[in-house]
């Protein structure tokens, strides 16, 4: 891993069985318990890959009937939404 500038400080609060949890994945890689959370958060979904997979399910689902009149298909996706609350 190549160390970065780091320039920003963060306080993070964590209760015993994460901080546990942590400690020990750090004791694992030989690493610090800092180590082990900035390798957490780069390992988070950039916005873009978010949208690339939310395509990709998109274009995989199954093809479904749709209403002729688009004022019916927007009655049916408001009673969806409703149900859904």
């Amino acid at each position: 891993m190549r160390m970065r500038n780091l320039d920003r400080r963060v306080q993070l609060l964590l209760d015993e069985a994460r901080y546990r949890k942590v400690a020990r994945e750090a004791r694992r890689r030989h690493v610090s318990v800092a180590a082990v959370i900035r390798d957490a958060i780069d390992d988070l979904p950039a916005e873009a890959d978010r949208r690339r997979a939310a395509i990709a399910e998109i274009l995989a689902a199954d093809p479904m009937p749709l209403p002729v009149d688009p004022a019916d298909l927007r009655r049916e996706i408001d009673a969806f939404h409703e149900r859904a609350e």
